[in-house]
């Protein structure tokens, strides 16, 4: 019998190492892209490069403006793990690849089990040409999300009440 590590997991867990390079306060990210079984490149959220940390400043600005996650992204710092894994990648070997992403709360290191790519990166993922998604939910379940459906049920298009 195989007890082996499921691949999936085997790349959330490598996902889950590269996130302890964070530099944010709030949401630590790891992302690692997948094709054809090897690792095309791997991403974690933090500031541009030159620019100072938040870890490094010891303040998060969402943080102290007590902005709800999942808005006002332009006053962060970081560039998010999703982002910077695409950014180290050629589109070529993105097509039809895998995105691995593991979320950790910062303070208390619990994966979010809500883990989600925002709709930024959302939008990169598409245009990568990437065709999964692969979130970590439990140190072993995970959902995966084809990016097909990001496509079809387009959640940037707002329809005004009439």
């Amino acid at each position: 019998m195989d007890n082996r590590t499921s691949k999936q997991n085997y790349y959330l867990d490598i996902a889950d190492s590269v996130l302890e390079r964070s530099t944010c306060l709030r949401r630590k990210y790891g992302a690692i892209i997948v094709r054809s079984d090897e690792i095309i490149s791997t991403g974690y959220n933090g500031a541009p490069r030159g620019r100072r940390n938040c870890s490094d400043l010891g303040v998060c600005t969402r943080e102290s403006l007590k902005i709800p996650s999942g808005e006002r992204y332009e006053l962060c710092r970081s560039v998010h793990a999703e982002a910077n894994a695409i950014i180290s990648a050629s589109r070529r070997d993105m097509i039809g690849a895998t995105i691995y992403l593991v979320g950790r709360d910062a303070a208390t290191n619990q994966l979010l089990p809500d883990a989600m790519s925002c709709s930024m990166c959302k939008r990169q993922i598409i245009n990568a040409g990437i065709e999964k998604v692969v979130i970590r939910v439990t140190p072993t379940e995970y959902k995966t999300i084809m990016v097909s459906d990001w496509i079809e049920n387009d959640d940037s298009i707002f329809y005004p009440e009439k």
